[in-house]
Order: structure tokens, then sequence, then C-alpha cells
């Protein structure tokens, strides 16, 4: 992945850590790479949590995006929603000090939640890029049509 790449792309890895009940007890989504340490208390915190009752079904999640704002939480929103298994999607940041967004997901049919959120997370993704690939290509082509002299 290039520098070029969106931050997204840091969210869209195979492992995670749920929390129940403010207690971390399995791997869902973001990997070693993205644990970062918040505030400088030496804490390592993952990039993406599971926010989860005990006994609580999979398909009514809240999942908990450190780092991040309105830029992917709409867009990410937005994408979710256009899944049909996806009753309701929606996200809050629970204050402007803080950098992290509340991101709730409920589907139908006893799809677990993880699936849309990693669904809308590569959707997104290869949107953005798109949109890079698109803008390069342009600029580039806008580039040689400039290089060449006058006639």
């Amino acid at each position: 992945m290039n520098n070029n790449s969106m931050a997204l792309a840091t969210l869209s890895f195979p492992a995670c850590e749920s929390k129940q009940r403010g207690k971390i007890t399995k791997p869902i989504l973001c990997s070693a790479s993205d644990v970062k340490s918040m505030a400088g208390d030496g804490e390592k915190k993952p990039k993406l949590e599971m926010v989860q009752a005990d006994g609580a079904q999979e398909d009514c999640v809240t999942f908990v995006m450190h780092d991040e704002d309105h830029t992917l939480g709409n867009s990410l929103r937005y994408m979710i929603m256009k899944n049909p298994d996806v009753e309701f999607c929606g996200y809050t940041i629970t204050h402007p000090s803080e950098s992290k967004i509340n991101f709730r997901i409920q589907t139908r049919g006893g799809v677990p939640a993880v699936e849309p959120l990693q669904k809308g997370l590569s959707d997104l993704h290869q949107v953005c890029q798109h949109v890079l690939n698109t803008f390069q290509a342009k600029v580039n082509e806008y580039k040689e049509r400039e290089e060449k002299p006058m006639e």
C-alpha cells in the first residue's frame, strides 16, 4: 500500500479486540500494527474495538473507532447502508475533543454485524482507490499534454 492510500485502509485488517462489559474477550477487526499508545499513558489501545453486552447477539454491535472522525464515519455509514442485510447503521462522535466515533450496526436475518463492517470498509477502500487512480491518470495526462511543444 502506498502513502497516497486513505487512512481508512488501516481499519480493514482481519483481527482486533472485542469488549464485553469492559473486558477484552476475543479477536475481531484490527492488527497489531494498528495498536497505538493513547495520551502517553503507555497503555496500548486498538484502533477498532467491538463493544457488546453479555449475552447480546452478534447482529447488533457498537464498534469504537479511535483516531477517526466524520470523514470516515459518514462515508462508511453510507457504504454499509447500501447492504440489504443492514437494518440500521449510524455513528456518533461522543465529544468534539475526543477523536473516536461510536459506530452502531444492526443486521437482519442473523448476519453478524462484523460482516457488513468488513464489506463496507472494503467497498469504501475500492471507491477511494478508484478516485485516486482516476485523479493520477488525469494529472499524468495533463502533464504529458503540457510537455508537448505548441505548434
